[in-house]
């Protein structure tokens, strides 16, 4: 069943709302075309969700899409490892556009690691992003930014597109050390990569501070430190590949955000937690050109 719509407003209301719907979407697709990076939104739902729950969600969310969306906007989700078969099946079967993700990997192959679960897994149940670096990944479970990078080479070594998390705490911030700790993240990531690796690359920005506290970033402050991120690939891997890395934004991110941080040019989509378990919500994440 469709979420349902809201009421439909007077006449001369809609005709004006859809006007200005239809030149902010021509101004996104514009920005697109200046940019060459299609926007890519991307549902972390952390562990949240088992697979009877998760089937549910995404089909949902695809009653919320339509086609437009779709060709406007990559989407992806990303569910806990035991709802990943379980998406496969009806993404493939119910042809539902969504890209499949999955949140971490191991950076071997196989081996005597209890609980693992390796790229080489993920890549046999067609899935195309993996988020590694994640800050709770970082803070809580203890990963090294060399850690991380043995993650990063074994997704790529499996034909699928890391999704790289960066950022900072509040502390580091109040110190002034925002770029020194995102400049290290981002090197040690890149530091054995080649260019074309680099160039299909996906960085998401999650200050630390901002992650499930309902802060967030002004879309200023983002676009500072992404605009920043751009320019240390640049000079890691050249400014033509640089130009070509799709950066996110992520931290409580939401509906009545999203609009705003799409538009700086240098914020190229989202990795959207909370939200993102909730189809409404997450729907009119992916269509931030309706939004604002």
């Amino acid at each position: 069943m469709k979420l349902p719509r809201k009421k439909q407003a007077p006449k001369a209301a809609q005709a004006s709302s859809r006007q200005t719907g239809e030149n902010q979407a021509n101004k996104n697709q514009a920005d697109e075309n200046q940019r060459g990076r299609k926007p890519l939104i991307s549902g972390n739902w952390k562990m949240n969700l088992n697979h009877r729950d998760a089937i549910q969600l995404v089909q949902q969310l695809s009653y919320a899409l339509e086609p437009d969306d779709y060709a406007r906007v990559e989407v992806s989700v990303h569910p806990p490892f035991t709802a990943l078969r379980a998406l496969q099946t009806v993404l493939d079967a119910d042809r539902i556009p969504i890209t499949l993700g999955a949140q971490n990997c191991h950076a071997e192959d196989s081996g005597a690691f209890t609980g693992e679960v390796s790229a080489e897994m993920l890549a046999a149940l067609d899935v195309r992003y993996v988020i590694v670096g994640h800050s709770e990944r970082r803070e809580i479970f203890g990963e090294s930014d060399e850690d991380v990078a043995g993650k990063l080479a074994a997704v790529f070594r499996h034909d699928m597109i890391p999704i790289l998390a960066v950022g900072e705490t509040m502390q580091e911030r109040l110190e002034g050390s925002t770029q020194s700790k995102v400049a290290g993240q981002i090197t040690t990531a890149l530091a054995n990569l080649k260019k074309e690796q680099c160039a299909s690359l996906v960085v998401a920005y999650e200050p630390i501070w901002a992650i499930g506290t309902g802060r967030s970033a002004t879309a200023e402050d983002a676009e500072e430190v992404c605009s920043f991120i751009r320019s240390q690939i640049a000079e890691l891997c050249g400014k033509a590949t640089a130009e070509k890395v799709r950066i996110q934004y992520g931290g409580s991110v939401k509906p009545i955000t999203i609009a705003e941080l799409m538009a700086q040019p240098n914020i190229d989509g989202a990795l959207v937690g909370g939200a993102s378990i909730n189809a409404e919500d997450f729907a009119r994440i992916v269509r931030f050109r309706h939004e604002g």
